[in-house]
């Protein structure tokens, strides 16, 4: 084996590794993928985005238990004092697998980049990972060029039913501090490279602004713009920021002349944007192999 790992330019340590790695993986022990959302108020959405996921997972890995945490501690407080829901953060949540006699774990995050709450997942993991036989912690949604390719074209499947020739698409991400806020504008260059023109991006709570995506749908003359959040959830920012009242994005565009209508669906709904955290998940705990 060593030899034949030699020939493809691995490393002995490497091939240790591996054989390690696989032996783990085939042991009848428990195991365990933690999905890692950043979680809503929304118990239609925990159900019908982050849940699909979840399932979506728990499908392709029939042998592992499926455990849910979130990143935001505020609605995970808010959803307990509640009474509505018992999730764990992500320190909790490993710790439960620990005692439950998890030793052999994945980690797969919902989250659309490698920003701030995905930070704050690998921190508490580095925390813990020391106690599991083996942790594997896969990729965020948007994190190589086949990410965005199959996130854009999922986008151009659900949005079929208004290509008219006279429609922009305006998606509507959240927006980070975070230098990962650059996958915006990949995202958008990715919508252009396939040749969804009438695709663009603005966020929430950095750029591309609203005006930002206004200046651009105005310049072309679109007589109609479908609003859809460019997040797991449809949570507060889409139904309140993007679909509510007079301050949001839905009121502003027609405010600028276009008819508007808002898809309040999360991307955790779509069964290719599953299959994307599906694949993270199987290039994690394989090594991408």
């Amino acid at each position: 084996m060593e030899m034949q790992a030699a020939r493809k330019g691995e490393s002995g340590q490497m091939t240790v590794e591996r054989i390690k790695r696989d032996r783990v993986l085939e042991d009848d022990g428990k195991k365990a993928i933690l999905v890692v959302s950043f979680g809503t108020s929304y118990e239609g959405q925990r159900r019908d985005a982050i849940g699909a996921v979840e399932r979506a997972v728990g499908r392709a890995f029939p042998g592992w238990e499926i455990r849910r945490a979130f990143t935001s501690q505020m609605i995970i407080n808010h959803l307990r004092e509640k009474g509505e829901d018992q999730t764990d953060n992500v320190e909790e949540a490993l710790k439960r697998l620990l005692r439950d006699g998890y030793r052999v774990a994945a980690v797969q995050p919902t989250h659309v980049m490698n920003g701030l709450e995905y930070d704050k997942m690998m921190a508490a993991v580095r925390a813990h990972e020391a106690q599991f036989d083996a942790i594997y912690c896969g990729s965020p949604l948007l994190n190589s060029i086949s990410d965005y390719e199959k996130t854009a074209e999922a986008l151009a499947r659900v949005t079929g039913e208004f290509q008219d020739g006279r429609t922009a698409i305006v998606c509507m991400g959240h927006g980070t501090e975070h230098e990962a806020n650059q996958v915006y504008g990949r995202m958008e260059s990715c919508f252009k490279k396939l040749g969804m023109e009438n695709f663009f991006i603005g966020t929430v709570e950095a750029r591309p602004s609203l005006e930002d995506v206004m200046a651009k749908v105005q310049r072309q003359d679109y007589e109609r713009v479908i609003l859809l959040p460019l997040m797991i959830v449809a949570g507060d920012h889409a139904n309140n920021d993007m679909a509510g009242g007079e301050d949001s994005w839905k009121r502003a565009f027609e405010k600028s002349g276009c008819r508007v209508e808002c898809v309040l669906r999360g991307m955790g709904e779509y069964g290719d944007i599953q299959q994307i955290f599906v694949e993270h998940v199987h290039q994690a705990i394989r090594g991408g192999l």
